[in-house]
């Protein structure tokens, strides 16, 4: 869910001026419960349903783009011959994903999956030619009769990643590498403080931008500098395996995004914040081989199964995992949220109250640092 220039995610208020402009509803997304598609029946007398994923990045990138595609491929095991996937990998956004997106809906795909916040527009474009294939777009916010968006509360799986570097850090900074500064990475930054800050209130979190979101050598500098400042504990907001690897060779702890990253750092990956795509994927594919896809705005999380920590690495003490799989649980039955009040920004302001939780509208907007982030927020 990458791009070059904008944002994988808006501001609610600009968000709702351009929702506004276009008559749509500016709703948060709510979670959607994913179901477990029943066995395949494969018949060679059915044409197979051909489902499209379009991707900013490589297949290969350890990240966002090879957590999407680890989800087609549970889409291929769970359905057999019934279905029949495509995708096209490191499509830049613009005129070109355009053409990309309409070339799979031309080709007879039914289900198509455009997995990055640039390709929005070009999505509703294709989809006005070809009202009878369904559409899915990770990331947005505009939606039409046959095109849906989709994310994930990745916060969650960042909030739990945050306990386990606020229990491991000796120093008490931790380093984070982030992408845009935009709501969606913000909101994960706060997240895994306040999950840090939860167990050990005198950390401090650096955060140095790259503004990339797939840049292994930036990436990997990015945390050298902040190891250089005594960090010693690593995590980003990025797609490479880059901070892993700076961390694997300064000797310090790391924490990965989008997949298990555990084989690029041995010593280092203590876990990892997750997106498992697989289940939402095979039930919006069921629904269409069903006849009963909609259009919807999906936000699962932890309780769905779409969020979730990678294994532990051994260094992580019995009792500090077992303290993360309570939490964890916690959140999946309602009676932890990670922004439940107090929320107190850098100024020490409360910005939620101690009574309150921080709605999802406010979420999807995050535009400032909580309590223990250094350092200033640069402007999108």
């Amino acid at each position: 869910m990458q791009f070059s220039s904008v944002s994988r995610g808006l501001s609610v208020l600009a968000a709702s001026l351009i929702l506004a402009a276009c008559g749509q509803e500016t709703t948060a997304p709510a979670a959607t419960k994913t179901v477990d598609a029943p066995a395949a029946q494969e018949s060679a007398s059915v044409a197979p349903l051909k489902v499209g994923f379009v991707y900013v990045g490589p297949t290969g990138d350890a990240g966002w783009t090879f957590a999407h595609d680890n989800g087609r491929k549970l889409v291929e095991e769970t359905f057999g011959k019934l279905v029949e996937t495509t995708y096209v990998e490191s499509v830049a956004e613009g005129a070109d994903s355009e053409r990309v997106i309409n070339q799979l809906a031309k080709s007879g795909n039914k289900l198509i999956f455009t997995t990055s916040f640039g390709y929005m527009n070009p999505t509703l474009k294709v989809a006005k030619r070809y009202p009878d294939v369904a559409f899915e777009h990770a990331s947005g916010y505009k939606r039409s009769d046959n095109v849906g968006t989709y994310f994930d509360r990745a916060y969650e799986g960042r909030y739990l990643a945050g306990i386990v570097a606020g229990k491991m850090t000796k120093s008490n900074v931790i380093g984070y590498v982030g992408s845009f500064p935009i709501p969606e990475v913000v909101r994960g930054i706060n997240a895994f403080t306040r999950g840090a800050q939860s167990v050990n209130p005198d950390i401090s979190v650096k955060v140095v931008w790259v503004s990339s979101w797939y840049d292994p050598g930036k990436e990997r500098e990015a945390a050298e500098t902040m190891i250089l400042q005594s960090a010693d504990i690593i995590t980003q907001h990025t797609d490479s395996p880059g901070p892993i690897n700076a961390a694997e060779s300064k000797g310090v702890y790391a924490i990965g995004y989008n997949s298990d990253m555990s084989s690029f750092g041995k010593n280092a990956h203590l876990t990892a914040s997750i997106h498992n795509w697989g289940p939402m994927y095979v039930a919006k594919t069921q629904a269409v081989l069903d006849g009963t896809w909609k259009a919807e705005d999906s936000w699962p999380g932890v309780k769905e199964g779409i969020v979730d920590l990678a294994p532990f690495h051994a260094d992580v003490p019995q009792d500090v995992q077992d303290y993360v799989n309570t939490q964890k649980q916690a959140i999946a039955d309602g009676s932890l949220h990670p922004f439940a009040g107090p929320v107190i920004n850098q100024a020490g302001d409360v910005v939620v109250a101690a009574d309150s939780v921080m709605a999802d509208g406010d979420l999807l907007g995050f535009s400032w640092y909580v309590k223990g982030v250094e350092g200033d927020l640069p402007k999108n």
